[in-house]
């Protein structure tokens, strides 16, 4: 019973984080806005479609944010929560659960940045990285976050310290986030 227990456990965080980090990067896509004829990102909206378009007729955009988007994660990721305390035969009241739920959406996001950043970091180094799909949608991902962190840290020679400095700053709110405790 127990390896069925833990197989259950097993799909469900597979299965709903792939969808919800899917619909997240989609989401973090369009807030930056970018190229959505891009490979990439027509297999993004192939996957996450299904469940945002009928969504948007009831939930509309506010300005540039895709609530749909917003309020579709965040139901996802209440529904795999709860899923997962009754998989695992424990309680838990529903407003910890929208509690956990939007503090691990934020951690979601971060560590979609802290993966783009990386990402983009290792296909600099490769060379010829010019006319990828994953370049342009990284390059278009990132852009919004490294900008303001430019600012503050120029780029010196050859070498771009923002990214360094942006995965340090995502890092210390993980830990924030994480002092939480949930």
């Amino acid at each position: 019973m127990e390896a069925l227990q833990n197989i259950g456990i097993f799909l469900t965080e597979v299965l709903f984080s792939f969808y919800i980090g899917a619909i997240l990067i989609r989401f973090l896509l369009a807030l930056s806005r970018a190229n959505f004829y891009n490979p990439l990102s027509q297999s993004l909206v192939k996957i996450t479609n299904p469940a945002l378009v009928p969504l948007r007729r009831m939930v509309p955009a506010i300005g540039k944010l895709d609530t749909a988007a917003i309020v579709l994660a965040l139901g996802l990721k209440i529904i795999q929560t709860l899923l997962l305390v009754a998989l695992q035969g424990s309680e838990v009241s529903l407003p910890v659960v929208f509690v956990y739920a939007v503090i691990d959406l934020l951690r979601t996001v971060i560590y979609i940045y802290l993966f783009a950043l990386v990402i983009q970091a290792v296909l600099s180094w490769v060379g010829n990285s010019h006319g990828n799909p994953l370049t342009d949608i990284l390059h278009s991902l990132t852009e919004p976050l490294l900008r303001p962190v430019r600012q503050f840290v120029p780029v010196m020679g050859m070498i771009d310290f923002a990214p360094m400095v942006a995965i340090l700053l995502l890092y210390i709110v993980l830990i924030i986030l994480q002092s939480f405790g949930l």
